[in-house]
């Protein structure tokens, strides 16, 4: 299995990257998002997911261990192959994921190209409970579970959404690992944001 790879861009364009290790181009499928940060010429790390067909050996690549992660569940989901994983990372980030699975909120991979009212649904229900954990960060899914909470809390008081999700926002950037997981904490923090007024 090949983890990832390290090696100077060759090539980008698209969704694929090239990569050259140890004078061996190496192709790499990645998303759109992740081409725009490589250069030709830079050295660059990727995590990768090695996919192997009867007739086809494929690279996909990622820009963290979360990315990978969430690759890795989905191709887990009935009808969800590498392709249509990418795609999901193509449209939503790892938390963004995370939060739409615990929301059970099935729109946001409709949105996905090739990916159909029912295969939203099987991904929502596959999914729920498995968000993998960093060893350094707070679970994706967690984090994210707590600030949905935290803004619809906040919501309910009478902020504005884009209010409330600006002090939840600011709220996970100041705390710290125990308290961004922990609904309380996190909106005691979040309304210390808007120094009384609204």
């Amino acid at each position: 299995m090949i983890s990832s790879i390290r090696g100077v861009v060759a090539h980008v364009a698209g969704t694929t990257a090239v990569l050259e290790v140890g004078g061996v181009g190496l192709a790499v499928t990645i998303t759109p998002q992740h081409a725009l940060t490589l250069r030709v010429g830079s050295e660059a790390t990727v995590r990768t997911a090695l996919i192997v067909r009867e007739d086809d050996l494929s690279l996909f690549g990622f820009r963290d261990s979360d990315e990978l992660a969430v690759f890795d569940l989905l191709r887990g989901v009935t009808g969800v192959g590498p392709k249509s994983a990418m795609g999901v990372l193509a449209e939503l980030s790892p938390g963004q994921v995370a939060a739409a699975v615990a929301t059970e909120d099935d729109s946001a991979f409709r949105r996905v190209s090739g990916i159909g009212p029912k295969t939203a649904k099987l991904i929502v229900v596959s999914l729920a409970g498995k968000m993998i954990v960093a060893p350094s960060a707070a679970p994706v899914a967690a984090v994210s579970t707590v600030s949905q909470s935290v803004l619809v809390a906040l919501i309910g008081l009478g902020w504005s959404e884009r209010a409330a999700a600006q002090a939840v926002d600011d709220a996970i950037a100041s705390a710290g690992p125990d308290v961004a997981g922990d609904v309380p904490q996190l909106l005691r923090l979040a309304l210390t944001q808007f120094s009384g007024s609204r």
